[in-house]
């Protein structure tokens, strides 16, 4: 992958199985969000990106491009994304139940709406439409602590309720310990993919950070 004559990723092949959780991890400016773009095509690459069959993606960026300002309620956005997927009243309001996006909610402006709030407004605007596999590029890069754990959880519970292929990009081994099948180390190439406690020993660590770090994978 380039940009004009700067190559961002090389030497990269993997593969992703249906219904896992796919974690990518590696230090900033490592490639990371670009793969992501890259496996949506908004990002031209040599190589090739193949989905199987007729296969949906939906995606939650780490930064949206919105004006605040902007007199747009909740509604209004999931209203359109419901348009433009097709998809029925009664899939809208399963998703946003499934989300806790209640009356009150969906009728605030976007400005107003927190962190969390905004994530969880994306991640249903992601899945309206029923994809078969979201991608999530750092879900909880601007939600607080507090906030953190339960982004994760509702998407373990709604990757278990839709059946669904998580692709998540984090800076977080402990999000990778408890919920992904798999990871893929990337720092400009692919640096193993495996079972998280499998690959991910102190010397792929330090291999992929540059720099000496320990992770204590805790028991079950």
């Amino acid at each position: 992958m380039r940009f004009g004559q700067r190559e961002i990723i090389s030497h990269l092949s993997f593969e992703i199985f249906p219904g896992e959780c796919f974690c990518i991890i590696g230090p900033n400016g490592a490639g990371k969000s670009v793969l992501l773009r890259t496996l949506l095509k908004l990002v031209p690459c040599t190589g090739e990106i193949i989905w199987a069959g007729d296969f949906k993606v939906g995606y939650v960026p780490q930064k949206v491009e919105l004006d605040m300002r902007l007199p747009v309620t909740v509604d209004d956005l999931i209203a359109a994304k419901r348009n433009v997927s097709g998809a029925t009243r009664s899939d809208r309001d399963e998703i946003t139940e499934a989300l806790d996006l209640r009356k009150e909610l969906l009728g605030a402006r976007i400005g107003q709406l927190s962190g969390g709030q905004l994530q969880r407004v994306l991640i249903a605007l992601a899945l309206i439409g029923r994809p078969k596999a979201l991608l999530f590029d750092e879900p909880t890069a601007n939600v607080d602590l507090p906030g953190e754990e339960h982004i994760y959880e509702v998407l373990n519970r709604l990757q278990k309720q839709y059946q669904f292929t998580l692709v998540i990009v984090s800076h977080d081994l402990t999000i990778v310990d408890r919920y992904a099948t798999r990871v893929l180390c990337l720092n400009h190439r692919g640096l193993c993919v495996g079972k998280p406690r499998e690959v991910l020993t102190s010397a792929a660590l330090e291999e992929l950070y540059g720099s000496p770090l320990k992770y204590h994978w805790h028991d079950e």
